[in-house]
């Protein structure tokens, strides 16, 4: 998969992305693939292989701050949706099935409130639903990590060391003041998510509050949600299950 850069993004700021199309077959919807808070593109390399095989255009987005995108003096939540629009539109990307992790699925969700015509099927891995008013913070950083999370975390600097060292840092503070503040607007729009949705939830101490997740399954009108026994990043422990939940449910 190739990278090549966006510099015309809507708010200036140079979006990287790698686009690759299928050596047999053809899907007429592309996959875009929108990773988590301090990984990049790279995190779906396996399950893009899959796609690829399976007949499927694969666009992996690195966000603002992450992989080989410029830095930003902003990371508000709108922006990186605003990103994700501008690469679809400079793509000329007319309908996508789109897969985000943690805040990728996050970015997902205000992509697919802002253009429902452009997502065709949405999945949220471990994407964490915006709180209401009158809802308790969340305890951020209050579950002890699984096995699999602290093999991958001391592994990640060799496996991947470019997400590592060029993550800005400097959005943390930002990320966790967003999703501790209550989201009034996300839940307004939340009925204009027309496309059929997948939510993906790991095991104990996953980042989807079964109350939320409850409000917004009676809201959205058609989703299923599936529940992994691993910790926050399926796709990359368990990615067995992970493609064996989410390639059918692309296919249609």
């Amino acid at each position: 998969m190739e990278t090549s850069v966006l510099t015309a993004a809507p708010n200036g700021v140079a979006i990287a992305y790698r686009d690759s199309a299928p050596t047999t077959g053809h899907h007429p919807v592309p996959v875009l693939l929108v990773h988590g808070m301090g990984g990049d593109g790279r995190t779906w390399d396996r399950f893009a292989r899959s796609l690829l095989a399976a007949g499927r255009r694969v666009v992996a987005v690195d966000l603002r701050g992450h992989g080989r995108s410029a830095r930003a003096a902003s990371y508000r939540f709108d922006e990186f949706g605003a990103d994700v629009l501008g690469l679809c539109e400079h793509l000329g990307l007319e309908t996508v099935d789109l897969v985000g992790h943690s805040l990728g699925g996050h970015t997902g969700s205000l992509v697919a409130q802002q253009r429902p015509g452009l997502v065709r099927r949405l999945v949220l891995e471990e994407a964490p639903l915006p709180l209401r008013p009158g809802d308790p913070p969340p305890v951020l950083g209050g579950r002890l990590p699984s096995p699999a999370e602290l093999w991958h975390a001391s592994t990640n600097l060799l496996r991947n060391p470019r997400a590592t060292i060029a993550f800005d840092r400097a959005m943390t503070g930002s990320a966790i003041t967003q999703f501790r503040a209550p989201n009034p607007m996300w839940w307004e729009r939340l009925p204009q998510i027309t496309a059929p949705t997948l939510i993906l939830r790991g095991g104990p101490g996953s980042m989807v509050d079964p109350t939320r997740l409850t409000a917004a399954v009676d809201v959205l009108g058609d989703v299923a949600v599936h529940d992994f026994t691993c910790g926050h990043s399926i796709h990359r422990d368990r990615h067995r299950e992970f493609e064996a939940t989410v390639l059918p449910f692309l296919t249609d």
